[in-house]
């Protein structure tokens, strides 16, 4: 009875969350910046998602909620101005001037994005400040991704968030140390950011410091014991997920994206309702090496936004599948103690364990079903 009440309390709390959140459980909201170096100037290509435009400054004039390129066209004037004043490029104190392109339409793997194209000229073109501030007054969750191609053809990458608005970007030639870093610093921040990624990891990990005895819960008796059973369920993610990251981004096997983002919801519901019915008992390890290997193909497609530099593939793969790791191996440094510390305790058998699960499991049915059938549930 006192379960059923923390399970249907965390489900209450989950519901609230999720209405509150202004972030998209689908995907968090990007924008994907691309910029290649040209003699004296810089062209770039700008994809922002249409949803978010939308949010920003309104395109769907009929609130039909099907956005048309009438509409879109319609505003050409009115998302260049909104984009561009949230862009600037510049070489000490003296600003960049900026020539704008067409706009263009473009699908990616969450629907439906505006392209626009521009020019940046600039006197010198071996470093440059880029300030970037796209949506960041309302919605704090976003990011823009770079894709810099500088004279000699080599692709790196750079994140820009609230936090890191302004950055430097090196116009000459960057080394492989550099690049690799790059790619662990974005599989570091993927997974930090990827919250059905860490849902369905923190389903395996919470009773990792409980023992079924008698049919009921008890704790663990050594912190060894809790670890090593972390251990195998973080070495089974791993190895799986790096198998399918690594044949889709070298274009081996793909599947499609909603799939995909399906599959991970799915996995994050059944990892928390095996915490409730346990059927995999000493055995998780295996569910995490199964649902693992969509887990990879969901990495894979960041990978496949950020642009990968062919000149030195296999490096920017390993350094992101080893920033993935990183980023894994944090979230458990912080939670394993902390849950063994507890695990004797009932608020944790209770209400971490029983109705975190709860809320975990709703929080991941909507997303689902968000998923499968391409619409959202609880509005943002």
């Amino acid at each position: 009875m006192i379960s059923r009440f923390f399970c249907s309390a965390a489900t209450v709390l989950a519901l609230f969350f999720t209405s509150s959140n202004a972030a998209h459980a689908h995907k968090p909201s990007d924008s994907y910046l691309s910029l290649k170096v040209e003699q004296n100037q810089l062209q770039g290509q700008w994809d922002i998602a249409l949803r978010d435009l939308d949010f920003a400054i309104g395109i769907d004039s009929d609130d039909n909620g099907a956005i048309t390129w009438d509409e879109v066209r319609g505003k050409h004037k009115d998302i260049a101005a909104y984009a561009m004043s949230r862009l600037a490029f510049s070489n000490g104190n003296e600003r960049c001037p900026v020539e704008l392109g067409e706009q263009m339409l473009d699908e990616h793997s969450d629907g439906t994005y505006t392209v626009i194209y521009f020019k940046v000229l600039c006197k010198e073109m071996s470093t440059i400040q880029l300030s970037y501030k796209l949506l960041f007054d309302i919605d704090p969750q976003h990011k823009g991704l770079l894709k810099l191609t500088n004279a000699a053809g080599e692709v790196s990458t750079t994140i820009f968030s609230p936090d890191h608005a302004d950055q430097i970007l090196t116009l000459a030639e960057a080394s492989n140390w550099q690049q690799f870093l790059a790619y662990v610093k974005h599989g570091v921040w993927h997974i930090w950011i990827g919250f059905d990624h860490i849902l369905f990891l923190l389903s395996l990990l919470l009773p990792a410091v409980l023992l079924i005895k008698e049919n009921k819960w008890a704790p663990a008796l050594s912190f060894k014991s809790a670890g090593l059973d972390v251990l195998k369920i973080v070495t089974a993610f791993t190895l799986a997920h790096s198998i399918t990251l690594s044949l889709a981004t070298l274009e081996v096997l793909s599947l499609p994206s909603r799939w995909v983002e399906s599959a991970i919801a799915l996995s994050v519901i059944l990892a928390a309702l095996n915490n409730l019915f346990p059927l995999f008992r000493g055995q998780r390890w295996m569910l995490a090496f199964v649902f693992g290997l969509i887990h990879g193909f969901g990495f894979a497609s960041v990978l496949s936004d950020l642009g990968l530099p062919q000149a030195s593939l296999s490096l920017a793969l390993i350094g992101f599948n080893l920033g993935v790791e990183v980023g894994q191996m944090a979230i458990v440094a912080v939670f394993l103690p902390f849950a063994f510390a507890l695990r004797a305790k009932r608020i944790y058998q209770k209400v971490i364990y029983s109705g975190g699960s709860c809320a975990i499991i709703l929080l991941a049915t909507i997303w689902l079903f968000e998923r499968v059938f391409e619409m959202r549930i609880i509005p943002a």
